[in-house]
Formats: structure tokens, C-alpha cells, sequence
């Protein structure tokens, strides 16, 4: 029997609180259509797909042909199935980890750090951070998606200081004057004083910025009652945050990150000491296979200020240049491109129109993770032993340089996702 290097893969779901519950989360409605047994708790959060090797969730291959139970065993054994360049520039791991996520209420804000703090933290802190790699990630949204994402423009962040007095006490007017005369600065001043800002606020002592939380959340509360516009003080969404996590510093944060909205198939990018909140949505996300995350506000989990605050960017820029743009292929008009600045990860969009039934998803050099949103189709290659039937939810696992025949079957054609590694 020829070498099967083409299979389906069944894919940890991870239950986190802040993940949407039941049948409202994508996750859970990928899990069901894929699996017709999977059951679905009601009350249970689906918050992520884990589609890769990564021990805390391995995804198990479902052919019962392969002696090998998980795709990290395979791997470990199959080492060429990752592609050469991959395989050597990665020491035989699978350098990316590809995910769907259902956010039902605001992650924590974090950031992820660079190879070189990652070794460093790691080295101090194992417990808390638990490799030595660094985790860029792409989010690319599968319904309206929202998170906050780097640090807005200085001018923005003024305006708030001027209308929102509990953000300006807890900063103090010396920091916050520093920052409003920095906007005529060169960029070194201005990410100097932003710095100063971000860091006051967020070591100030919990009672103070408690209790000037309490104060600015009645205050826009009674606003809002008496049908005011709040938006100056970016009420709706700090009233919403609060409510999540009532008395969190996490709650200023918005006075200093931008607030990005994503339409489906829109992405945003989140390199190294990029400071990031999800807040709401669904989204299909990759990142290098890394656990190492910055915490230090919206979580309940372990917080690091001090690490979090050396090690941001502080370069301001608006909302709209966070959105990463994807390019169409020249090869293929269905494929579209986001290929970030980082050698891990590249995901593909495969948009196949209604009017193709015959569609060939191509060989590349790298081992690649296929995931179907809607559509129906068989699928054949000579890799795989027998046809493989796709439905949404389904997942394969692809070894470098082998492709696959899919033959629709579905009237609107087909949305697949697929991550790789393009060196």
C-alpha cells in the first residue's frame, strides 16, 4: 500500500470562560458538522480549535491505517512530511499552530514576546512561561470581530486625557502634559512619554484606580441614562468591559489602544511586544507554536505589569493600519495570501466558486493544515488510501508536496482555510 501522507484529522476543543457557549460558538458548530457524533454541551464554552501538534492538544488522525495516534507521533516519525526547508529550519517541528476561535467575552490584554525575552523569561519563570519561542499571530475574522490592537494615535489618546478626569488621576499631570506637548516630538519623545503614561497607569495602587474606576463607570452610566453621547469617553465599550471584569485596570486600557473592527475574511497581524485584546467574535487565527503570553489586565490568570510595560511597542498609528491585507494569488484567482513578516506561518483563503467542480488544491513545500467553513466535497489523492468525504468542520492534515482532487458537491462552492509554512 502506497504511503499515506493525505488524512483527516479529529482536533482538541479547548473550554476557556471566555469562549461563546453551546451552538452560538463557531467552534462548537465546526465540531458538529464535522464529527455527526461529537455532543455539544449547552452550558459548556467551545473558545478554541486546536488544528495542530501542539502537546496540549494534539490532534488525533482519524484512520485507523496509521498505527501512529496523534499528528505529533506522526510528525515525530515522518519527519520529511514537513518539507525539507521546514524540516531543517525547525528542527522537525511543525513551526505553527491553527486555531478557531469563539470569543464570547474580552481576553486578557497581553502581548507576546520576541526569541530573545521568550529565552529570557522562560529561563526565569518556566512555570509561567513555558518554551522559548516567540508567538506572532494572525487573526482573520469568520464573523464581525472586534479587538483592540496597538497603541492609537497620541492625538486620540490626549483628546481622552482632556475628557475623561479618572484616566488623567490616575496618570498624574506631570506624565500627562508630558504626552500632550510630545505630540509636536519626534517619534522617540512621543513613544518616551507614551511610555511614561501607559506604565503609571498601569502600576497605580488598586484601591485608586478602583475607586476611579467606580467613579468614571457611574458617571458615563448616568450619561448614558440621560441619553447623552458618551462616545467621548468611549462609553459603550468601557461599560461593557466592567461589567465583564468589574474592578480591572484592563478597563483604561481602551483610552490607549485602538479599537480594530474586522468584517469576514479582513485580518490583523500581531508581531512581538504588540499590546492585544480579542474582545468579541469569531475568527480563524495561526501563530507560531508558542504558550508564551504577557498578561496584565482583563484576566484572571497570572498578571506581569512590570514585564508587559518594558517590553511594548510604543509606537502609535491608527486603527486602520492594523488591518493586514491579503493578496490574490497570480496562479490560482481563488487563493488569497496572508503572508505576514515572520518565516512561520503564511494562511491561504481558498474561495471556490459555485461554478468549479473540479478544483486541485496545490502541492506546496510544506506540511499544511486544510480546514473547510462550508462547502461539501470528496477528496482524492494519491497520498490518501481512499476518498476522503469534506464537510464543514472537517480538517486534513497535508505533507509537503502532495495536493488534493476535490469534487464538489455543494450548490454555493466552497470556503476553506489553509495554514503552511512558505520559506
Amino acid at each position: 500500500m502506497a504511503e499515506l501522507r493525505v488524512f483527516p484529522l479529529c482536533c482538541v476543543a479547548q473550554s476557556y470562560a471566555w469562549g461563546k457557549v453551546g451552538l452560538e460558538s463557531e467552534v462548537a458548530k465546526l465540531l458538529a458538522s464535522g464529527d455527526p457524533l461529537v455532543h455539544i454541551e449547552p452550558e459548556r464554552p467551545y473558545a478554541e480549535l486546536w488544528m495542530g501538534a501542539h502537546p496540549k492538544g494534539d490532534a488525533v488522525i482519524r484512520d485507523n491505517r496509521i498505527p501512529q495516534q496523534t499528528l505529533g507521533q506522526w510528525i515525530a516519525d515522518n519527519p520529511g512530511c514537513l518539507g525539507a526547508k521546514v524540516k531543517d529550519t525547525f528542527d522537525g517541528q511543525l513551526p505553527f499552530l491553527f486555531k478557531v476561535l469563539s470569543v464570547n467575552t474580552a481576553l486578557s490584554i497581553q502581548a507576546h514576546p520576541n526569541k530573545e525575552l521568550a529565552a529570557k523569561l522562560h529561563a526565569q519563570f518556566p512555570e509561567h512561561y513555558p518554551d522559548t519561542n516567540h508567538k506572532p499571530e494572525m487573526a482573520i475574522a469568520l464573523t464581525p470581530f472586534e479587538g483592540l490592537c496597538g497603541f492609537r494615535p497620541v492625538e486620540e489618546i490626549v483628546s481622552f486625557l482632556q475628557t475623561v478626569p479618572e484616566l488623567r488621576a490616575l496618570i498624574g499631570d506631570v506624565a500627562a502634559e508630558q504626552l500632550e506637548r510630545s505630540v509636536s516630538d519626534d517619534p522617540r519623545g512621543v513613544s518616551a512619554a507614551l511610555r511614561v503614561c501607559f506604565t503609571r497607569m498601569m502600576k497605580s495602587e488598586k484601591k485608586f484606580f478602583v475607586d476611579q474606576l467606580n467613579m468614571l463607570v457611574k458617571r458615563i452610566s448616568q450619561e448614558a441614562a440621560e441619553g447623552k453621547d458618551t462616545s467621548g469617553s468611549n462609553g459603550d465599550l468601557l461599560l461593557r468591559l466592567h461589567s465583564q471584569y468589574p474592578g480591572d485596570i484592563g478597563c483604561f486600557t481602551i483610552y490607549f489602544l485602538n479599537l480594530v473592527r474586522l468584517e469576514p475574511g479582513e485580518a490583523m497581524f500581531l508581531g512581538a511586544n504588540e499590546p492585544h485584546a480579542y474582545l468579541h467574535g469569531d475568527c480563524i487565527e495561526c501563530m507560531a507554536c508558542s504558550d508564551n503570553t504577557v498578561r496584565a489586565g482583563l484576566t484572571p490568570k497570572f498578571i506581569d505589569v512590570l514585564t508587559l510595560c518594558e517590553m511594548l511597542n510604543y509606537t502609535p498609528a491608527p486603527s486602520s493600519s492594523k488591518i493586514f491585507p491579503a493578496t490574490q494569488s497570480q496562479l490560482d484567482p481563488s487563493v488569497y495570501l496572508y503572508d505576514p513578516p515572520v518565516p512561520d506561518f503564511t494562511i491561504m483563503r481558498i474561495e471556490i466558486p459555485s461554478s468549479i467542480k473540479l478544483y486541485l488544491v496545490s502541492a506546496v513545500d510544506s506540511a499544511s493544515i486544510l480546514l473547510v467553513i462550508q462547502g461539501m466535497a470528496v477528496g482524492t489523492s494519491t497520498a490518501a488510501a481512499s476518498e476522503m468525504t469534506l464537510r464543514r468542520g472537517s480538517v486534513l492534515f497535508i505533507s509537503a508536496n502532495e495536493s488534493i482532487s476535490l469534487h464538489l458537491s455543494s450548490p454555493d462552492g466552497m470556503l476553506l482555510f489553509r495554514a503552511c509554512c512558505l520559506l
